[in-house]
């Protein structure tokens, strides 16, 4: 059975950031079966190893989650050393457990982003080979070329990575731009905008509007709202 650090397991238990805990550890105010551990990488068993905090043992919280319709021009993260503007800002005026980001999306990218106080839930969404998928609306810079949705699909190898989509579709033209439904089982590192400009097409918006079968529906660019049991249980159903 392996152990991990004091503050990683507490962190785990969806009590706090990894930061806080460590921060707890080193102010005396952890135990572990009984004892002051004052470092945070402190090897503990999760199952078997009695942790408390300020004497009191905690019990996980009930799993929460919510949706945030992003706006551009937010990183996603806690801080950031740029000192940039991040998603939490959009919750600057609630008063919600501490809660971490279920995957992201890029500075430039808006709409669904989830957020969990369980980290263990939030791994099993992002994981390629169990999670549910996720759909994008992307607005390219042209027309697509006849065949491009068809490479979407077969993938290229950008940067040493093979990328490709689930599937990809037109949604709507004009006369200049076009409008994309592109599906993503894997979410890699800009995967969108990085397949695309290996084809040299340019995005000019990226929206995600479902991961799963959970849509965006018509919450507000900005706003949030917690969601539902039965939403958090279609969620965790494997693909």
């Amino acid at each position: 059975m392996p152990r991990h650090g004091v503050a990683r397991v507490i962190s785990k238990l969806g009590l706090g950031s990894r930061t806080q805990a460590g921060e707890w550890v080193r102010a005396g105010r952890v135990r572990v079966n009984g004892r002051v551990v004052r470092d945070a990488e402190h090897p503990v068993l999760q199952d078997r190893d009695r942790i408390d905090i300020d004497g009191v043992e905690p019990a996980a919280p009930a799993r929460i989650a919510l949706m945030l319709n992003k706006p551009r021009g937010l990183v996603t993260t806690t801080k950031d050393e740029r000192g940039r503007a991040t998603v939490y800002t959009c919750f600057a005026e609630a008063e919600l457990p501490w809660l971490v980001p279920i995957g992201r999306l890029d500075k430039a990218s808006e709409g669904l982003l989830l957020f969990t106080n369980d980290p263990m839930w939030a791994a099993g969404i992002t994981d390629p080979d169990s999670g549910p998928p996720k759909t994008y609306h992307v607005q390219i810079d042209g027309l697509p070329a006849a065949g491009l949705l068809a490479e979407l699909e077969r993938g290229a190898l950008v940067d040493g990575e093979r990328l490709k989509v689930r599937s990809a579709r037109a949604l709507r033209s004009g006369e200049k731009h076009c409008w994309l439904a592109i599906v993503l089982e894997e979410g890699r590192n800009r995967h969108i905008r990085r397949l695309l400009e290996a084809f040299d097409v340019s995005v000019l918006r990226l929206v995600r509007v479902a991961i799963g079968p959970l849509p965006l529906g018509t919450l507000a660019k900005g706003q949030w709202r917690m969601l539902t049991a039965a939403e958090m249980q279609s969620l965790s159903v494997l693909r």
